[in-house]
């Protein structure tokens, strides 16, 4: 007998978005003077209260086991801001705390999926949604949300997806890559399906604190009892917070959904890391200065890309609302030539960006987008310009 490997490990696609990454930062390494637009983390360091924490956490010896499912302390922080910020009633053995949102989304999928069972994912879709379905032995299925819509699919689109095998639809908002927000009547409308045909809604608002302008979040949960036992809230403190690296997340469920992904995850990883909840308890709790000042360098990051790219030749772009990336439909483009050759994908756009311009952007195949790029402006705003100057040069040279 040979030895074989797991078929469902290779068939997971890695993270286009932490290759092109680390491409970048190779260049960079090696005296490229490269522009990133892949970051999907902030450039600001942690606040600093919060590295406090950490130290503190060290200096006094919590650095042992916690509970598998995250410490009391930090449940209770948890459970305050979602009265206070979501208008949601969770208690402490409703909550789980995780190694990171990525981890927190493989638990709810692990918890509530059997082999065979569909997962709604509306595309433009964050590119580990599927691998982790698929991981979880689950089908996804995918609906396009159209530009007209602002990348967003409808009520009538998810009833019309669902079938006898449907488990559950993820609703991500404020959306990666978008950045747009689905509003509350949109989200009302949304749950209205949900509840009707008895569905689990996986709602992911890990970038729930970057809005911008007079967009609100509204936590699909919150609308009635309906809808809220059949949804697991997914958030974390790595976007709004700076924290990516400390790797906390957490999701909010009904009692039995926690208990089996809290006995998963003792198996799985133990606790989260005990310097980082006690670090996480502070940035709850503690002064909110940073992350409003944060907020306020995106919202200026923001528009200041927005109308750059808006204003360039051969792309099409929708103003984003939230989270901090913009969404470009490079249609056009894709059909024209750089140096006698047609550049036909986004990902060949890409390539040759990177290569002869030193500006490393995502292609969004792997987003359900494929004639689409993203652009995050979590980098420094001198940064930005100096990028867009040379996708701009590079738009200039297509014929």
């Amino acid at each position: 007998m040979s030895l074989t490997l797991s078929k469902k490990a290779q068939a997971v696609k890695p993270s286009s978005t932490l290759a092109i990454t680390a491409k970048a930062k190779e260049l960079k390494a090696s005296g490229v003077d490269v522009v990133g637009f892949g970051a999907g983390e902030p450039d600001f360091n942690t606040p600093e209260n919060v590295c406090n924490a950490g130290i503190e956490a060290i200096k006094t010896g919590f650095t042992k086991y916690t509970p598998a499912s995250g410490t009391n302390e930090l449940k209770a922080a948890i459970s305050k801001k979602f009265k206070e910020f979501n208008g949601l009633d969770y208690a402490t053995n409703q909550i789980v705390i995780s190694n990171g949102g990525k981890q927190g989304l493989t638990n709810v999928f692990d918890a509530i999926i059997n082999p065979g069972d569909e997962v709604i994912i509306p595309a433009p879709y964050w590119l580990s949604y599927p691998e982790m379905v698929k991981l979880s032995d689950g089908v996804p299925v995918f609906i396009t949300g159209s530009k007209e819509n602002g990348y967003k699919i409808t009520a009538k689109q998810l009833e019309e997806a669902i079938t006898d095998k449907t488990k559950a639809v993820v609703i991500n908002s404020p959306s990666n890559p978008t950045g747009m927000i689905y509003t509350e009547e949109e989200l009302r409308a949304l749950a209205d399906v949900i509840v009707a045909k008895d569905i689990y809604c996986v709602a992911d608002e890990m970038y729930e604190y970057l809005t911008y302008g007079d967009e609100k979040h509204v936590s699909i949960a919150s609308f009635n009892e309906e809808i809220y036992k059949r949804t697991i809230t997914c958030s974390g403190l790595s976007k709004s917070y700076a924290m990516t690296g400390w790797r906390i997340g957490y999701t909010a469920s009904s009692v039995e959904i926690a208990k089996l992904m809290g006995a998963m995850q003792s198996h799985a990883t133990s606790n989260p890391n005990s310097i980082a909840q006690y670090a996480a308890v502070e940035a709850l709790t503690g002064p909110q200065d940073a992350v409003a000042t944060m907020k306020e360098e995106f919202n200026k990051r923001r528009m200041y890309m927005y109308n750059r790219v808006k204003a360039m030749k051969y792309v099409d772009v929708i103003e984003p609302k939230g989270a901090f990336y913009v969404f470009i439909d490079m249609s056009d483009a894709l059909e024209l030539s750089y140096k006698g050759e047609k550049l036909g994908t986004s990902a060949k756009l890409a390539e040759v960006l990177l290569k002869d311009y030193a500006v490393a952007v995502i292609p969004c195949a792997d987003f359900g987008f494929p004639s689409h790029i993203r652009l995050s402006y979590a980098i420094s705003l001198e940064a930005i310009e100096k990028g867009l100057n040379r996708i701009e040069e590079f738009l200039n040279q297509l014929s």
